[in-house]
């Protein structure tokens, strides 16, 4: 018997459901829709908070339970995972994570670290681990603190040093600058509360939760197992994308979960054991507003089954960032954008099989956005073509 083949249809069908999307689908809490979709992009904060609400069962709650649960309760997490990208993620996972991921980025980066310093002239590994030393005693006895305070405490923080001198992108880091994310990505310390509202990027520092140590291989089973069973079928190097790892750990990863391939439009994908049953589709049609750099659009290396290749230009910007996104049943269909008088505007880029129900539905999932976004004002951080024209 052949691999079973997954079209297009119910892949987004699975999407709908398991990322919380469809009618009826949404999540009770922030700590539930992160659990749901494994890890919320945060590079840029507001992603996490609008991503949140876009699958609350109530969106006017997503800020502020949100920073409950990032600030005060401490279930949520943000830190360097895959890819060397800042995301949030479940406490619960952070110790998968640093495994998995962040051990042989942390080395790459203590290395590169190092190398840069010594071509600059600047001080040796043995002063580098001296200052961190005394910048995590620092942070230790504050609490809190941003890089500035931290250099209060320990001056050797406020250092200098050339960068890439003669090169295009030459310039001067400070020592505090890249050894704090150092330390970020090593999972010593996490990002705490921004010293402005919930869309600031300028956050504070706190020593990391304590977490257990894993065997790497076992992480890298259980984050692969945990993200197939809410993102899969994905191919080979839709799991190697997202998970930053060498094809060799992918397929390892792949074996220990004893992962079941299925056919796709595109080739061979995998699915966990036990999931290859179909999926039916929601009853009602559903319509969604996500955030730029959502982990739903930015998913899959390969995206064509949800997002056609033509809409790329006015959605992602030269370094491949999503934009804000209008989605239909599983597709994306445009984007959207917040005006300076807080309006909502979107417009469908296509709008093939749309009638007057989608164009309804968007218009009402906009109207809920504005309300739970009341005067505040959001600009992506990597702004996007179509994102632009209709800000302006």
């Amino acid at each position: 018997m052949g691999e079973r083949h997954i079209g297009v249809v119910e892949r987004r069908a699975r999407l709908a459901l398991r990322h919380g999307l469809a009618a009826g689908a949404g999540a009770a809490g922030p700590e539930e829709v992160a659990d749901r979709l494994v890890a919320l992009h945060g590079s840029d904060p507001t992603t996490v908070f609008l991503g949140v609400g876009a699958r609350l069962t109530d969106p006017a709650q997503a800020v502020s339970a949100t920073e409950r649960a990032l600030y005060e309760d401490r279930t949520l997490v943000r830190m360097h995972g895959m890819r060397d990208t800042v995301f949030v993620f479940p406490a619960a996972l952070t110790a998968v994570v640093h495994a998995s991921t962040g051990l042989a980025v942390a080395a790459r980066a203590r290395a590169k670290l190092v190398r840069d310093m010594a071509a600059a002239g600047a001080p040796d590994a043995a002063w580098l681990k001296e200052v961190e030393e005394s910048a995590l005693a620092a942070l230790a006895r504050r609490g809190q603190a941003t890089a500035a305070e931290l250099a209060e405490d320990e001056p050797r923080l406020r250092e200098r040093f050339a960068y890439a001198p003669g090169k295009s992108y030459e310039g001067v880091h400070t020592v505090s600058s890249r050894l704090l994310r150092l330390l970020g990505v090593e999972g010593k310390v996490v990002r705490g509360r921004p010293l402005g509202s919930w869309t600031s990027t300028q956050f504070r520092w706190a020593l990391a939760p304590a977490h257990r140590e894993l065997d790497v291989a076992d992480a890298q089973r259980e984050l692969l197992g945990r993200w197939l069973a809410v993102c899969g079928p994905a191919t080979e190097a839709d799991l190697k994308w997202w998970t930053g790892w060498r094809a060799a750990e992918v397929r390892r990863a792949l074996e220990a979960l004893g992962a079941r391939p299925v056919s796709l439009d595109e080739g061979t994908g995998y699915v966990v054991a036990g999931d290859a049953e179909p999926v039916t589709a929601p009853e009602r049609p559903w319509a969604a507003l996500l955030p730029a750099l959502d982990p739903t659009a930015m998913g899959w290396q390969q995206r064509d089954w949800y997002l056609a290749p033509g809409l790329r230009p006015a959605l992602f910007d030269r370094s491949g960032n999503v934009g804000p996104t209008v989605w239909w049943n599983g597709r994306v269909v445009g984007g959207w954008a917040q005006r300076p008088d807080g309006e909502i505007v979107w417009r469908l880029l296509d709008a093939e099989g749309l009638g007057r129900e989608a164009e309804t539905a968007v218009a009402e999932r906009a109207e809920l956005l504005r309300r739970a976004l009341g005067g505040t004002r959001v600009t992506p951080r990597f702004r996007t073509p179509l994102e632009r024209e209709l800000a302006a």
